[in-house]
């Protein structure tokens, strides 16, 4: 039983919520946020648990979700999860997963064909799995009418063929291969650096860091404005404590910078935090506190489950 999509509509556009997976990340706060205060987990458990972390298993929890935007009557998608059918012999929580997603998009009115615009926001193994699906023994794109819009940064550090070394180690091991190579041979990706406008309401930015490629997507349509920061911030921990970072972040200290640049300008200008993993209630209006931020207040999407 799918259940209406959750939607928002910001100016111009319309933001829908399309669900691949919800629920543990596999990964304590210790592993996952190797770097976060001593008690501050406990200190904000009011407000963590239980969407963000289940303290009864000390289990990070996650949402692998799109972001389905409606703009100037294109249908978009931003970041395509984890994927079906995939290897991924060094992540087991994301191995050979078989998830509902195509049906989940499908009850948000959006077949494959449908889809003009995909956007990674890096190159990761949980934004990009969607991007292709299997079809006999052969990775094809998932979604043959769309342009699929590729960091450049991100592209020439995971090509295995340029020999980059990654803190995930063998994490992202076949992740290039199957998700983005197959797509790119088809002609469908259009490589942007520096900044590329999409349309009136939409633009992407450079937002490195977590990796050299990492991008937001800006949203401005008539007063209301929305940032889509993809892994910039992990879990709702990191508004309190925007230094610190999660432990698959390339460059440390260009990812804290990155961080604070863009919830300094989430607080300033009232925009809606969309990051990619937060179940909840998914986006967040933030406000300046002390030297962090703070939950102004939760979207009004229904609370993931």
């Amino acid at each position: 039983m799918h259940h209406a999509p959750d939607q928002l509509t910001l100016g111009d556009v319309t933001v829908t919520r399309v669900k691949e997976y919800y629920g543990p990340a596999g990964l304590t706060p210790g592993q996952f946020f190797p770097d976060s205060p001593d008690g501050a987990w406990q200190e904000h458990r009011d407000w963590l648990a239980p969407d963000f972390w289940d303290p009864g298993t000390d289990q990070c929890r996650t949402a692998i979700q799109t972001w389905l935007l409606r703009s100037e009557g294109r249908t978009i998608l931003v970041d395509t999860g984890v994927g079906n059918h995939k290897d991924r012999p060094y992540a087991p929580v994301w191995h050979r997963l078989d998830t509902e997603y195509l049906d989940n998009l499908a009850a948000a009115g959006v077949r494959p064909e449908d889809v003009d615009l995909v956007v990674n926001t890096h190159l990761h193994i949980d934004h990009v799995g969607w991007n292709t699906r299997l079809e006999g023994r052969e990775w094809v794109p998932t979604f043959p009418n769309a342009t699929y819009l590729v960091p450049r940064p991100d592209f020439e550090f995971w090509d295995p063929a340029n020999g980059h070394r990654s803190v995930l180690g063998e994490g992202n091991r076949n992740v290039f291969e199957d998700s983005v190579a197959p797509v790119h041979r088809a002609g469908q990706v259009r490589l942007w650096d520096g900044g590329h406008r999409i349309d009136r309401n939409l633009r992407l930015d450079p937002a490195p860091g977590h990796t050299p490629g990492s991008s937001v997507l800006t949203l401005d349509s008539d007063g209301e404005r929305a940032l889509f920061v993809g892994d910039l911030v992990h879990t709702p921990l990191q508004l309190a404590e925007p230094d610190t970072n999660s432990c698959f972040c390339e460059d440390p200290a260009q990812s804290r910078a990155t961080r604070h640049r863009l919830l300094g300008e989430a607080a300033e200008r009232h925009a809606l935090l969309f990051p990619a993993h937060f179940g909840g209630s998914g986006a967040v209006e933030v406000a300046r506190r002390g030297p962090g931020f703070a939950v102004e207040e939760w979207a009004g999407f229904p609370r993931i489950s």
